[in-house]
């Protein structure tokens, strides 16, 4: 594994089986969290935080067996701020080679107030005991400062430089609900490393919510701001909106390393097979347009598309369907398909048409893709008879 000090190289941090599986509809039993885990590491995902461990007997058992089969990424639990929930994350991470403990705390006067009745005092003191306290169990403590993009600057970054102090070597600051913009997270990012002390060993981290749409873009921000490590989910899976999707922000590094030139260790073409591997798990798959890995997202329609395809896929498609584990890209037959494809779909049928028959069986074609949704290869066949054609409605 590449080392992530290094300034280019991004971290995966993957909270698929936590953040992800603790939204509705996607509860994953013991053995389909082991079966993902497994594929999240064969996709090379840098960290897998496998659970909650204080949420159940189940989750910690079901962390623990990862931390048990799963080789190559860094197990982690989360914690709140609290020893019962460190001390549980410490008996599931503990058969792992290579484990972290990630413990969180609301840092918004907001979050505070109203959800935990302390005051700034004593947040700064409770983060500190807990990562000394982590530090016990192993030796690489995660920090999150929750709600950080609503909290005060100021209080931020002096919570920040206590947790460092107190050993933290990676620390989060999240979009917990999705309010931020680009620009803002980006300059947060830049402030921490300008004003903490040390900061060129500590990684950065990004976690982001997708409330405003921005959960990838924002992601990306933080990079450039001088994150390191990327927290998201396959399929954007998360709580509310869901959280950044880690195939949309692993296509964007891959297609703008211009704009990104960063380094990674995902295996790119097990994005797709991980994505359809989640979908069996939960409530529901991805939706058809989802970037990347949706079922349109490399399908096309239109006949000017189709064309351009057919002659160069560039035309139409900033990366080819293989690049991201897609067996082959969708040419669609429907009322917005141009000649080319059907011509060619045909020939590859066993009928290959002159001109002539090709224009007549293209007006055909077309009446009947104005009735019928979807266009199927019989009756393709049926179109080459016109008193077939009608059978096919």
């Amino acid at each position: 594994m590449t080392d992530p000090a290094v300034n280019d190289q991004i971290v995966f941090f993957d909270t698929t089986l936590r953040d992800g599986e603790q939204s509705p509809g996607c509860t994953m039993h013991h053995d389909e969290k082991l079966r993902m885990a497994h594929q999240l590491a064969a996709l090379g995902v840098d960290v897998l935080e496998a659970g909650f461990a204080i949420a159940s007997d189940g989750d910690l058992e079901s962390i623990r067996a990862i931390a048990k089969e799963v080789k190559g990424p860094r197990i982690t639990s989360l914690a709140r701020c609290k020893a019962a929930d460190i001390e549980a994350a410490a008996r599931a991470i503990e058969p792992a080679h290579h484990n972290r403990i990630h413990v969180f705390l609301a840092s918004s006067d907001l979050h505070l107030e109203a959800k935990l009745r302390i005051t700034r005092d004593q947040a700064l003191e409770q983060a500190a005991e807990s990562i000394t306290h982590a530090l016990r169990y192993t030796d690489n403590v995660e920090f999150s400062a929750e709600d950080a993009t609503r909290s005060n600057p100021a209080f931020l970054l002096k919570l920040v430089i206590h947790a460092v102090s107190a050993g933290a070597t990676t620390i989060n600051l999240p979009d917990t609900v999705g309010y931020t913009t680009p620009d803002e997270y980006k300059a947060l990012f830049a402030r921490m490393k300008a004003e903490v002390p040390n900061s060129e060993n500590i990684i950065f981290s990004t976690h982001c919510h997708n409330d405003l749409g921005m959960a990838v873009a924002n992601s990306l921000a933080g990079v450039e701001g001088g994150a390191r490590q990327i927290e998201c989910t396959i399929n954007g899976i998360g709580e509310r909106a869901g959280n950044a999707a880690l195939e949309e922000i692993a296509a964007a590094l891959a297609t703008r390393h211009d704009k990104f030139p960063y380094r990674h260790n995902l295996k790119m073409k097990q994005l797709y097979p991980t994505s359809k591997l989640l979908a069996e798990f939960i409530s529901f798959g991805c939706s058809p347009n989802k970037a990347v890995v949706g079922a349109n997202a490399f399908a096309h329609e239109s006949g000017i598309h189709q064309h351009g395809v057919l002659a160069n896929p560039l035309t139409y498609e900033i990366m080819t369907p293989e690049s991201v584990g897609v067996p082959a890209n969708n040419m669609v037959l429907g009322k917005h398909s141009g000649r080319r494809l059907l011509e060619q779909r045909l020939a590859e049928l066993g009928h290959p048409l002159t001109r002539p028959e090709l224009d007549e069986v293209y007006a055909r074609f077309t009446t009947l893709a104005d009735r019928k949704k979807s266009i199927y290869d019989q009756d393709l066949i049926g179109l080459l008879k016109p008193e077939d054609s009608i059978m096919t409605v």
